[in-house]
This record gives C-alpha cells, sequence and structure tokens, in this order.
C-alpha cells in the first residue's frame, strides 16, 4: 500500500465506514475450527462403532490388538519427542488416531508383538524420522503395517486369519478375498454387508465403514473426492473383471464390500498429510488408489491391496499435487 492510498482513506469523513486492510502472507483463508485434534476427535468417533463391532466379533483378541496398538503408539511418541528434547504433543490425539486404526488393520490372531512393533515403526519411521505431525510423506499406520506384514510374513499372511481353535465363529474359514482368489467361493453379501465374517479386525462391516465415512465427510474431516475415487475405479474395473467373468454381477460387490477397501478409502486414505491439497488431485489420488487395489487383488499373489495401493499413491502425492495446481484468476 502507498503514502496515497492512505491518505484517501484518513480523507473519509467521520461516521462512514473506513476500509480494513491487513497486509500478510498467505494462506489468507483460516478456520479456527478445524484443528488437529477436533478432527482426530471427529475420527475417534467415527471408528467407535467400527471397534464395538470388532469386539463383538473376535471377543478379547480384538481388545488387545487395539489397546496394545493404542498404548504402543503413545509410548512411542512420548519416547521419540523426549529423545528429540521436544514435548510430547499426546493431546492432539494423532498418535492415538494411528494405533486405533494400526490395531484395526491386523488380525485378530497376532501376537501382541507384532502390535508393539508395528507401532514403534509407524511412529518412529513413518512420521518422527519426516520430522513428526504434519511433516510425514507416508501413512505411519500403514508403514507399521507393511513392516510386520514383511517381516512376519507367516503371522500376517491369509493363514494367519483362520484360527478354528480359538473357538471364535468369524476366525474358522478364510477371509472373504481370500476364499474369492484361492477357492473361487463367496461369501454371502449380507454378512459381508452387515460385517459378520472373518477378516482384519476393523474391516469386517462395510456398513459401519461407510457410516463413520460419511460422518467424516459431512464434519470435513475427511475430504469426500478421495472415497469417491476409490470406490468408482474399483467398481469400474471390478466390472469389468466381472463382465468377463462368470459372476454375474457378484463380483463386482464382494471387491466393493470385502476387505479393507471401505474403511481403507475413508479412514486411511483421506489422511489430510499424506493425500494431495487441491480438489482435482485428491479424486486422481484416490482413483489411483483403487486402481492398484484392483491390480494387486486381481493379478498378484496377495488377496488385498488397500495397503500397498495407499503407500504407492502417498509417495506420488507431491507429484499430483504439483500437477494439479489450479490456475490463479485470469490465467490462461
Amino acid at each position: 500500500m502507498n503514502e496515497t492510498s492512505l491518505e484517501n482513506i484518513k480523507d473519509i469523513p467521520a461516521g462512514e465506514d473506513k476500509p480494513l486492510i491487513h497486509v500478510a502472507p498467505s494462506p489468507h483463508i483460516a478456520s479456527t475450527s478445524a484443528t488437529t485434534t477436533r478432527m482426530m476427535a471427529d475420527v475417534l468417533i467415527a471408528l467407535f462403532p467400527i471397534m464395538c463391532m470388532s469386539v463383538y466379533l473376535f471377543k478379547w483378541h480384538a481388545v488387545r490388538q487395539i489397546a496394545v496398538c493404542l498404548g504402543c503408539c503413545m509410548a512411542a511418541e512420548a519416547l521419540f519427542a523426549a529423545m528429540r528434547g521436544r514435548r510430547a504433543t499426546l493431546a492432539d490425539c494423532s498418535a492415538a488416531v494411528t494405533g486405533i486404526i494400526l490395531g484395526l488393520s491386523l488380525p485378530a490372531s497376532a501376537p501382541w508383538y507384532i502390535g508393539a512393533i508395528a507401532s514403534f515403526v509407524a511412529i518412529g519411521i513413518g512420521k518422527v524420522v519426516f520430522g513428526g505431525l504434519g511433516m510425514n510423506i507416508f501413512n505411519p499406520a500403514m508403514v507399521g503395517r507393511a513392516f510386520v506384514m514383511i517381516s512376519f510374513a507367516n503371522l500376517m499372511g491369509a493363514s494367519a486369519y483362520e484360527q478354528p481353535g480359538l473357538g471364535i465363529d468369524a476366525m474358522t474359514g478364510a477371509t472373504p478375498l481370500t476364499a474369492l482368489k484361492q477357492a473361487g467361493s463367496m461369501v454371502p453379501l449380507n454378512d459381508m454387508f452387515w460385517g459378520l465374517t472373518n477378516g482384519s479386525v476393523g474391516e469386517t462391516s462395510a456398513l459401519l465403514c461407510l457410516i463413520g465415512g460419511i460422518y467424516l465427510c459431512i464434519r470435513k474431516t475427511a475430504c469426500w473426492e478421495i472415497p469417491a475415487g476409490i470406490i468408482i475405479s474399483v467398481l469400474v474395473l471390478a466390472g469389468i473383471a466381472d463382465l468377463a467373468g462368470p459372476c454375474s454381477g457378484y463380483l463386482v460387490l464382494h471387491h466393493f464390500l470385502g476387505g479393507a477397501l471401505l474403511f481403507g478409502a475413508f479412514f486411511i486414505a483421506t489422511d489430510p498429510v499424506t493425500s494431495p491439497v487441491t480438489p482435482k488431485g485428491r479424486f486422481v489420488f484416490g482413483v489411483g488408489i483403487g486402481f492398484l487395489v484392483m491390480i494387486i487383488r486381481l493379478f498378484s499373489g496377495y488377496p488385498e491391496g488397500v495397503m500397498f495401493a495407499v503407500l504407492l499413491m502417498n509417495a506420488l502425492a507431491p507429484l499430483i499435487n504439483r500437477w494439479t495446481i489450479p490456475k490463479t484468476l485470469g490465467e490462461d
């Protein structure tokens, strides 16, 4: 602002509204309500019904997984903060959300030390080494899960989900996607919708994942473009595979309701730190995740692909941001 502008403002007659001009660096629009604590609280609220369903299905095994991952993630946050000479930020609930999502992504039969190792890797390698909250490139919970899945393949593979000796009905058979991939058999869609199937602790109920995800989108804690891109991409590719096979429409619904698709689409892929910031970029990001999920499910040896798809697209998020920069006003 120059001196002439200031003089013009001073010359405005008394009683008339004077323009309030503040000069500051961007960003110029901010919402004081969108704090980290508020967003993490929304995620915890959305996860609560899923946690209740997991306890109903897997009994104390689910409680153990969630408790171990929650406690170890918070302990790791405090430990690494102390090692860096900083104050632990446990009150923002970000470590708690990471721990609960990690616990819900593990099989109920996994030993306690699997969750403990995954938690320290999630916070240490997935978050702290990049500088802490808001600076990590990859989703911390998926970093921890990927580490233990590769390191303890026999305890995290398809066979780990089938544990008839534990006396839990949900764990007497294969997961829906494993049964489809290995035996060509299909779990009843009704069971998959309500969540009365085997799987990771928190991925079984499609209904509760949808309810929690819609709540997050309404609260604007999660952006709708990412889950929309994932779901559309999966439905299109599963539909093409369905037309090429004898499933008569059921394959699409199995890929939509089965596995960690809906849990990952709403609770993992929408992490604001590791996803693009532009609306177009978010949709592209979601489409990419859905594409990779179906490629892994159809053509690899893994029955599930959400974790790998999210991590791969996390690595591409900075490029997607650059490719989808919106044009400034007046730009050709």
